[in-house]
């Protein structure tokens, strides 16, 4: 009597293993996270509403002083306090991604069931990024559409295809998102939200007031920084050549806007491949 050879009595452990997540299902399981926290929606309505008001606020207080309709643009449709505002709000809200697992434990659940640390933190950034790339967007163009709305009654507004908008509007749209992806790296690095939120906000706003255009090496210092890249690109006129000042140029403003977010994430996503949770 014959029988049937008997199947091998174990498997091996890794035919059980669950196979590698992707990429994508960790930018899903991020913008889960991200959606869910009941606060991100109504800080991004405030932002958004801040800055476009305080372009509206800033139009009319020129308005009524009678300025030149020429330098409306610059000052007001995207005016500073708007935007300074949003630099730490995005910063702030951009470290609160990774240090509020840090704080909840919830990290250590994430990285065990992801090895890959790394492929975590660049999914982060992913969702960061578009994120606060729809907000920048829609506060940019909502600031500049509602100054030209006030101006246009007075003859004054320029439409949103004048030669002098382009680079004024890319660089406020793209501020929200190159300082949300600071924060969240500061915050990876760090790994303490009062400790990144001071940092952060320290490296955005207070540090490039220390230093001023008036000495070469003061001036060289201060246009590394991000928010006086994004006060050059909103100009509208060419500086002084006669000045005393020295003034940054557009193509190092720019680079400026790609080095702070690329260097940070690339550090926080080898810093966090090396150290334990």
């Amino acid at each position: 009597m014959t029988t049937l050879a008997s199947a091998p009595a174990t498997i091996s452990a890794a035919s059980l293993a669950e196979p590698p997540a992707r990429f994508r299902d960790l930018i899903a399981s991020e913008w889960i996270k991200t959606r869910s926290l009941r606060s991100t929606p109504w800080v991004l309505a405030f932002i958004t509403l801040f800055v476009v008001g305080s372009a509206a606020v800033a139009t009319l207080s020129d308005e009524a002083a009678g300025s030149e309709p020429g330098s409306f643009l610059a000052y007001d449709a995207f005016s500073a306090p708007g935007y300074m505002t949003l630099i730490l709000v995005a910063g702030s809200m951009g470290a609160l991604t990774v240090v509020s697992e840090y704080s909840s434990g919830l990290i250590r659940t994430t990285l065990a069931a992801v090895p890959a640390r790394g492929a975590v933190v660049l999914a982060k950034a992913v969702v960061t990024a578009a994120l606060w790339t729809a907000v920048g967007t829609a506060a940019a163009i909502g600031s500049f559409l509602v100054s030209q709305a006030i101006l246009h009654g007075h003859g004054a507004a320029v439409p949103i295809t004048h030669h002098d908008v382009l680079r004024p509007l890319v660089a406020s749209a793209l501020l929200a998102p190159v300082c949300a992806l600071t924060g969240l790296g500061l915050a990876v690095l760090l790994r303490h939200a009062a400790a990144t939120i001071l940092t952060s906000a320290f490296a955005l706003l207070m540090l490039p007031t220390m230093f001023s255009e008036s000495n070469r090496w003061s001036a060289d210092i201060k246009h590394t920084m991000i928010s006086a890249a994004w006060t050059r690109l909103v100009q509208t006129w060419e500086p002084d050549p006669g000045s005393l000042g020295y003034t940054a140029t557009l193509p190092g403003c720019w680079i400026v806007y790609a080095l702070w977010p690329l260097a940070t994430v690339a550090l926080a996503v080898v810093v966090v491949r090396r150290r334990d949770v």
